[in-house]
C-alpha cells in the first residue's frame, strides 16, 4: 500500500489505517453515528461512558484531528478562552488558573494561557494576539490596562472577566475583592494589638500598592504614619524577604511590625528576624498575604490574609460560560477575603 494514500477503512476490526480521517471515518470505526461521535467529542457528559471510550479509541486509531476552525465557523464559537496571568511562579495565581481551566475543560472549552510579567505593554500585545484567534472569552488579572487594551476589548464584544480586583468601571465583568479594604483590615488588626511603628515590605505589584494605600489610610485615621516603606523588584521571593528586612532594620531599627505583600516575603522576614535574635511577635510583628500552604507552619505561624484563588478562577470561568449562553451576569462579583490571625502578630 502506498504510504501517501493510507485510506482503507473496512472495519469490524479489520484494516483501518487512514490519512486525513473524517468524522464519518471515526463513526465507522466506532460503530456509531457521526452525530454520536460529535456529541462524544464536544459534550461527553451527554453520552454513555462506554460509547465515549469507543469514540476516543476510534479517534486514536484513525488519527482524527477535530477541525476547530470549521466548528467555529458553523457555530460562531471557537471553544477557546484565554487566561492572562502576570506570572505562574506564584501559587495563588496557579490555583486560579487550575480552577478556571478545570471548569472550562469540563464544559468543552480549551484554555490559552498568556503571561504579562506585570507589564501593561506585554498584556496589550497579548490581547491583540488573543483577539485575532476569536476566543469565546478572555480572563485578565487586575484592572490596570492600557487605553488601547480597554478599547480593543470593548470593541471586540468578547466576554471579558477581570479578576483579583474590584473597580466601579470594569471592561465588562469583574471577579475579585478590594485591595484597599485588605489594607484597612491589616491596619485595624495591628493597631488593636498595640503596634505603632509599622513598616511595609512589598514588591512592585500594582495590587500590592493598592493594599499599601489602604493600610496607610487605615493607619492615618488613628494618627499613625507608616514608619518605613521598602519596595523590592519582582518576583516575590523568600530571599527578597530576608534582604528587605535587613534594609528596613538598618535604616529603621525601631520598627515593631512589617506588613508584606506576600507570604513568601513574610517567610523571609520571619527567618531574618530569628537569625538576628528578634522575638516575633513581641519585638516584631509580621503579616503576609495569600495564606499559602506553608503559612500555618512557619515559626511562629504566620498571620496573613486569605484569598480563595481557586474560587476566583471558578467564578470567572462560570461568568464566561454564562455570558456565552446569553445569561445575565453581574458586572461586579466580590469574592471577599479573610484576615487570619496566627502567632506572628
Amino acid at each position: 500500500m502506498d504510504k501517501t494514500d493510507l485510506r482503507t477503512l473496512r472495519t469490524a476490526s479489520g484494516e483501518v489505517p487512514v490519512s486525513g480521517a473524517t468524522l464519518a471515518d471515526v463513526a465507522k470505526v466506532a460503530g456509531v453515528s457521526p452525530i454520536t461521535v460529535s456529541r462524544a467529542l464536544n459534550q461527553p457528559q451527554l453520552v454513555r461512558p462506554n460509547t465515549v471510550a469507543r469514540v476516543q479509541a476510534a479517534v486514536a486509531q484513525t488519527g482524527y484531528v477535530k477541525n476547530m476552525m470549521a466548528g467555529a465557523l458553523a457555530s460562531s464559537r471557537s471553544r477557546l478562552v484565554s487566561l492572562v496571568l502576570p506570572t505562574i511562579s506564584t501559587p495563588i495565581f496557579a490555583d486560579m488558573a487550575q480552577a478556571a481551566s478545570d471548569h472550562l475543560t469540563a464544559a468543552g472549552y480549551q484554555v490559552m494561557l498568556g503571561l504579562s510579567s506585570y507589564e501593561a505593554w506585554r498584556e496589550e500585545l497579548l490581547v491583540e494576539t488573543i483577539l485575532s484567534r476569536r476566543p469565546d472569552g478572555v480572563i485578565l488579572t487586575g484592572s490596570l490596562h492600557t487605553d488601547s487594551t480597554r478599547r480593543r476589548l470593548q470593541a471586540s464584544q468578547v466576554p471579558v472577566v477581570e479578576t483579583w480586583d474590584l473597580t466601579p468601571s470594569p471592561v465588562d465583568m469583574m471577579v475579585g475583592f478590594s485591595h484597599e479594604e485588605v489594607g484597612h483590615a491589616i491596619a485595624q488588626h495591628l493597631l488593636a494589638r498595640g503596634y505603632r511603628r509599622i513598616a511595609i515590605l512589598a514588591v512592585q505589584d500594582p495590587r500590592a500598592a493598592r493594599r499599601n494605600q489602604g493600610l496607610q489610610a487605615g493607619l492615618a485615621k488613628h494618627g499613625v504614619e507608616v514608619a518605613a516603606l521598602q519596595i523590592m523588584p519582582l518576583p516575590s521571593t523568600f530571599g527578597l524577604g530576608r534582604d528587605g528586612t535587613a534594609l528596613l532594620l538598618a535604616q529603621h531599627p525601631d520598627i515593631d511590625a512589617v506588613v508584606c505583600s506576600s507570604d513568601t516575603l513574610a517567610h523571609g522576614v520571619l527567618t531574618e528576624a530569628i537569625a538576628r535574635g528578634i522575638e516575633v511577635p513581641r519585638q516584631l510583628a509580621v503579616v503576609g498575604f495569600g495564606d499559602l500552604n506553608f503559612a500555618a507552619r512557619t515559626h511562629p505561624p504566620l498571620s496573613t490574609v486569605r484569598v480563595d484563588g481557586a474560587n476566583i478562577g471558578h467564578m470567572a470561568a462560570q461568568a464566561i460560560l454564562d455570558r456565552v449562553e446569553g445569561k445575565a451576569v453581574p458586572s461586579l462579583n466580590d469574592t471577599g477575603f479573610q484576615f487570619i490571625q496566627r502567632g506572628s502578630t
